[in-house]
């Protein structure tokens, strides 16, 4: 059995583009702890009580910053941005003037582009050992997006082994923006084999078709008596290999469920019956994008165990992808003036 640690500091004393990188641990009155870094303002590990009361990191990741600037997967745990997910082309009109974004996914700007915001050293702020406030200050221009964006993410352990992640940002000319958090889970334990054997529930009727470029096609569609019906619990094993042409499109599953809940219900859960921890997610976004690791590219992980296919899942709380180029889609247009807010919630708790 792997002996699950939060990582040392050490390995998280880099520097980066002039900047410093830290390590930043938080722990609370039930035993959970939770590891930060500025490099991405990301979320490191989570260790987590299991059934037995050991504790259980849950995330994946690295247990340096040399890990993380080495790994094939970039994305992990990370905050993403400015725009999360694909825009398609990386093109999109603002007021009449079309702009143009690097493209790093094919034909696509995925997750903000070549050097996004998980690459960027943030500014942090520790707040009575249970906070943590992240900073980042966007130039006008980064990665071709218009605007100077100013935007904080706080990450709060409470005593509920809840991480509560908030989102705000605000910007002195019109842009677009999508934020989110982009950790992968196990729930069996990082680097612990595959995540096919944990049962997902997502609380939603409907879901956005893609096309073979993972751009959504038009407007959203029923799950019922398809492979994407998650709102009554089963393995992500139990139709991940359906004849589907969308399971094909995305190589699994790798697609957005729209979020009509209010942020005090869940909008998704997963449950490991190994380690029977449950991960409940509550979000005031507008959907979630559930990804199972279909790209997951053999990095060596914190146990130092290979993080291979289906190695995580992610449930990240979105606006829809490539929203700009689809005026029907929730607006995605932050305007001077305005603060953008958004909070993502995961909850841990014990389901024997």
């Amino acid at each position: 059995m792997t002996t699950y640690k939060l990582p040392i500091a050490q390995g998280f004393e880099h520097k980066i583009d002039h900047k410093n990188t830290h390590l930043i641990t938080l722990k609370n009155r039930a035993g959970m702890a939770i590891a930060l870094t500025d490099y991405g303002a990301r979320l490191v590990s989570a260790l987590v009580p299991d059934k037995h009361g050991n504790l259980i990191d849950v995330v994946l990741g690295f247990d340096s910053i040399e890990g993380y600037l080495q790994a094939k997967e970039q994305y992990h745990g990370a905050t993403v941005g400015r725009f999360c997910n694909r825009i398609a082309k990386g093109k999109f009109n603002l007021e009449s003037k079309e702009y143009s974004l690097a493209l790093n996914n094919g034909n696509n700007c995925l997750h903000g582009g070549i050097e996004g915001f998980h690459r960027k050293v943030w500014d942090r702020q520790v707040s009575f050992k249970k906070l943590v406030d992240f900073y980042y200050v966007s130039p006008d221009g980064e990665e071709g997006f218009p605007g100077e964006l100013k935007t904080s993410v706080s990450y709060e352990l409470t005593n509920e082994n809840e991480i509560i992640i908030k989102f705000r940002a605000t910007t002195d000319a019109p842009t677009v923006l999508n934020l989110t958090n982009h950790a992968y889970f196990n729930l069996n334990g990082e680097g612990n084999g595959d995540v096919l054997n944990h049962l997902i529930q997502i609380n939603s009727d409907e879901f956005l078709p893609i096309d073979e470029n993972q751009i959504p096609i038009g407007k959203p569609e029923s799950i019922e008596e398809t492979a994407f019906d998650f709102r009554q619990a089963k393995t992500i094993a139990q139709d991940i290999n359906a004849q589907d042409e969308q399971l094909e499109y995305a190589n699994g599953y790798d697609h957005c469920y729209l979020n009509k809940q209010p942020i005090s219900q869940a909008i998704a859960s997963a449950y490991s019956k190994e380690s029977g921890i449950l991960l409940e997610v509550f979000t005031s976004e507008p959907s979630i994008h559930f990804y199972t690791g279909n790209f997951l590219a053999d990095d060596l992980g914190k146990s130092g165990h290979r993080y291979l296919r289906y190695g995580g899942f992610c449930f990240e709380a979105q606006h829809y992808p490539d929203s700009p180029n689809h005026p029907d889609f929730p607006s995605v247009i932050l305007n001077p003036g305005e603060v953008f807010q958004s909070e993502i919630r995961y909850k841990f708790s014990i389901q024997k």
